[in-house]
């Protein structure tokens, strides 16, 4: 039986915020936990740590095909990290590539999904890599799109926006969490994640961990001490604003018309067009 809970999301979703409220809601801190010891309590799945017992070179030249070949092997002893649930980071998409798949079935416990409006997923994500947003836009569009390895994280294959949301939400024992409802609702919302995962939701336990994981408290942090987990090349802080409905203020009427006309099937069901 698999043991595996993926947390899964497209960059810039929520996935980091999700992972601090696990850890304060597990550890139960007397302050908050370290934005920098997220691993305390989850995984990152394309950390190059877990891939290099099995191959020794410089991640950065991995090819696909040996990453492929590596990941099944890697999610099984990731089940060993905890006795029980181990959380797992993910932003691959629930597919198969190299006929492998990316998040194996046989390791799974459970996913919790993070949707996003992509529109303000296309600004957050421009912001942080200092691509432009119509760059972010093109990749967000395209069903190749993906991460290359690097000396620190393994190759990740993403494809469209779409594409992403319908392959996680078409997987069984997966929880859907829109990103504009922890922000609306944290309470309602972080509780029902609780739930899921087999607990009662503390009331008292529930806003401690959701105080200690606001994302004010993440932002202070990262000024303070810095975030680790930064992706290489990134050129902008990690946690910045964090607001639903930016993207009305920042996208031009053509780039918002784009993303909607890419994936306006998608945005329609969870509620990001009429």
């Amino acid at each position: 039986m698999g043991k595996l809970v993926w947390l899964a999301s497209y960059p810039k979703s929520g996935n980091t915020w999700l992972r601090a409220f696990l850890n304060n809601y597990i550890a139960e801190p007397k302050t908050p936990h370290s934005i920098n010891k997220l691993a305390d309590f989850s995984a990152v799945e394309s950390a190059a740590v877990f891939y290099r017992p099995l191959n020794n070179k410089p991640a950065s030249g991995y090819s696909t095909e040996e990453v492929q070949a590596m990941r099944p092997l890697v999610q099984q002893n990731l089940m060993r990290l905890h006795e029980d649930l181990v959380f797992v980071k993910t932003h691959n998409a629930a597919l198969k590539l190299h006929d492998v798949e990316l998040c194996a079935n046989a390791v799974t416990a459970g996913a919790i999904y993070l949707v996003r409006d992509p529109r303000d997923v296309a600004i957050s994500y421009a912001r942080y890599t200092g691509q432009s947003i119509d760059e972010i836009i093109s990749f967000m569009g395209s069903e190749g799109a993906a991460h290359r390895s690097t000396d620190v994280q393994v190759f990740e294959f993403l494809s469209s926006w779409s594409v992403h949301v319908q392959s996680w939400v078409a997987r069984a024992k997966t929880l859907l969490v829109r990103y504009e409802d922890l922000q609306a609702e944290p309470v309602k919302t972080f509780g029902k994640i609780v739930q899921f995962l087999g607990d009662d939701a503390n009331p008292a336990r529930l806003k401690k961990a959701i105080e200690f994981s606001e994302f004010h408290e993440l932002a202070r942090q990262e000024q303070a001490e810095g975030y680790k987990a930064h992706t290489p090349g990134a050129v902008a802080a990690f946690f910045r604003e964090g607001k639903a409905g930016g993207w009305r203020e920042v996208l031009t009427a053509d780039q918002a018309q784009q993303i909607e006309a890419d994936h306006g099937g998608v945005m329609r069901l969870f509620g990001y067009l009429g």
